[in-house]
């Protein structure tokens, strides 16, 4: 999957809330998992069920990285 491969190049994916904007994101992640963010990509995704989300890709500086399994 995309994901996977991002990970490869230093970029995680998530889902957020479609109400936060790219710096409220890029201080979340800055806080929550101590990394430095270099840059946040976003789009939203339509969906009926659940509502609308945006989805984000998060690139960290070299050297950091966020634990997806503990």
């Amino acid at each position: 999957e995309k994901s996977v491969r991002l990970i490869e190049n230093n970029q995680y994916t998530f889902d957020v809330s479609c109400k936060l904007t790219k710096l409220q994101i890029k201080k979340i992640f800055e806080t929550f998992f101590k990394v430095k963010v270099i840059s946040v990509n976003t789009h939203n995704l339509k969906r009926k069920a659940k509502g609308n989300i945006k989805r984000v890709i998060i690139t960290l500086q070299t050297g950091y990285s966020i634990p997806l399994f503990s």
